[in-house]
């Protein structure tokens, strides 16, 4: 009886010892196969397929990437405040701004990786300048994103901002001119606008590239307008205040600076992603 005993509780304590050295899905910093695990949280399209490029360079440099994919904007930078991430790659810096505003997140930029600029589709018109007055324009409910619209429609005649504001920051009460007495529609998620470009909704849609390009769309091609190359809208890699640090975070930002990730950003996307080194 003693024997038998004995046995379980070797099993018992074997058992719990398994379940206590068990993984979880939050992000630790811990090895596997002699490589450091690291964590980030990416939307599918430019910066998932980015990151999977990446992969193999970094498992060189001893770091097991492994890739969360998010479809919205709102869970990455969650899972990034609650440790289920090490860092995340999905936001541009006017946005981490608004959300640290809005959230109290303890985030820092930890490197630009590239710009996507952002464009204006219409199934009806062939330029901005053909919208009609009363046009009904559709953008998103992400207030972050507005600025960008405004400071296109501003640099194509068709509104006026407030004298001195930052641009980026631009909400609809900053405009003063509206000549064509433009509508506007804010009251989508991003990830909805590209169907709704595709149903023929409103007189143009404004929608984000990795939303479009998503919905295979070509920014370049199928947009009637879009940002140019030194839009400030810089995508990057945001971690937690301090993380900037790690040699792993380091390592992640350096590799995809490098030429041979931004040589596939230029190739694969034709422009419609742009490579930034800052």
């Amino acid at each position: 009886m003693k024997r038998w005993l004995g046995v379980i509780l070797s099993l018992s304590l074997a058992f719990v010892l398994a379940a206590c050295g068990s993984s979880n899905d939050k992000s630790d910093g811990g090895k596997k196969d002699g490589l450091t695990k690291l964590v980030v949280g990416a939307s599918n399209v430019p910066h998932a397929e980015i990151l999977e490029e990446a992969k193999p360079i970094l498992k060189d440099k001893g770091i097991d990437l492994v890739i969360k994919k998010f479809q919205d904007y709102v869970l990455p930078n969650k899972a990034l405040e609650s440790k289920e991430l090490d860092a995340n790659y999905f936001q541009h810096i006017p946005y981490l701004k608004s959300q640290i505003k809005e959230n109290g997140y303890d985030f820092v930029n930890a490197g630009g990786i590239h710009i996507e600029p952002i464009g204006v589709y219409s199934k009806k018109y062939h330029n901005l300048k053909d919208l009609p007055k009363g046009a009904h324009l559709i953008m998103s409910n992400s207030v972050a994103d507005h600025g960008r619209l405004l400071s296109l429609l501003e640099k194509e005649g068709l509104i006026k901002l407030k004298e001195g504001i930052d641009k980026t920051t631009a909400t609809l009460n900053d405009v003063v001119e509206n000549s064509k007495n433009l509508k506007f529609d804010t009251k989508y998620e991003a990830s909805l606008l590209p169907q709704i470009y595709n149903n023929g909704e409103g007189d143009a849609v404004l929608i984000n590239s990795n939303y479009a390009i998503d919905a295979g769309l070509n920014p370049i091609k199928d947009s009637i307008a879009i940002e140019d190359k030194n839009s400030p809208y810089v995508n990057i890699i945001a971690v937690r205040k301090g993380d900037e640090n790690k040699k792993e975070i380091k390592t992640l930002v350096e590799v995809l600076h490098s030429k041979k990730i931004q040589d596939f950003i230029l190739e694969k996307y034709k422009g419609a992603v742009v490579p930034v080194s800052e």
